[in-house]
C-alpha cells in the first residue's frame, strides 16, 4: 500500500531509540519511549493551507525531531509511521 500526504503533511518513520542506558542497563520494550527522532518518508505538495501559502522545506530522507505526542500514528503493511503537519516538526538533524 502506498501513502501520499496531502497539503502540508509529512509522513515520518521513527528511528529506534537506544535500547541500553549510558550505564549499560538494557531496557525492555515496555519501558522504551517513543523516539523524538524520525526520518521523512514522504512529503505533501504544500500550497494554500488555511489561507496561507505553505512551501515545503523538508524532503524525503531528512532526519527530523518532533514533539513526543505529535501527529497521527498509522500502521501500513506492518510498519509504524506518523503523519504530521510540517509546522509540527521542531528541527532538522544534520
Amino acid at each position: 500500500m502506498k501513502l501520499t500526504p496531502l497539503a502540508d503533511r509529512v509522513l515520518l518513520k521513527g528511528i529506534d531509540a537506544l535500547e541500553t542506558t549510558k550505564s549499560g542497563i538494557i531496557l525492555s520494550t515496555s519501558t522504551k519511549e517513543k523516539s523524538a527522532f524520525s526520518e521523512v518518508v514522504a512529503v505533501g505538495p504544500g500550497g494554500m493551507v488555511d489561507g496561507h501559502e505553505v512551501k515545503m522545506t523538508v524532503k524525503p530522507g531528512m532526519k527530523v525531531i518532533i514533539a513526543k505526542y505529535t501527529g497521527t500514528e498509522v500502521n501500513i503493511d506492518g510498519e509504524d509511521y506518523t503523519l504530521v503537519k510540517q509546522a509540527d516538526i521542531l528541527a532538522i538533524v544534520e
